[in-house]
């Protein structure tokens, strides 16, 4: 199961959501969520744990537990959006203020 884990503090590291959440179960993998340029944290990661039972218990218990002086958020992560799909009426189709229309000499 892939887990969310939000409002994490940027001293948080990916060892330390490892050693969390190992104590509940075999832990496969753990992405903290960086900024692409300057590589600071952006405060929420995953957790990915092959168990299910296991992953829910750790979601249960560790849902609001203070790390390093903030509490965290523990539930199931949701699957990722499409960006590339829009919603309503397709998005943007007559660009910023140009006619396209006016006919040209």
């Amino acid at each position: 199961m892939n887990i969310f884990v939000g409002n994490l503090s940027n001293e948080v590291q990916e060892e330390d959501l490892m050693n969390l959440f190992s104590e509940f179960g075999q832990v496969k993998e753990v992405k903290i969520i960086r900024d692409m340029f300057s590589r600071q944290s952006k405060g929420f990661g995953f957790v990915e744990m092959p168990g299910l039972a296991d992953a829910q218990k750790a979601i249960n218990e560790l849902n609001t537990v203070e790390v390093k002086g903030k509490k965290i958020t523990v539930n199931e992560a949701r699957p990722k959006r499409d960006n590339n799909r829009r919603g309503g009426r397709g998005g943007n189709r007559n660009g910023g203020g140009y006619n396209q229309n006016r006919r040209r000499f």
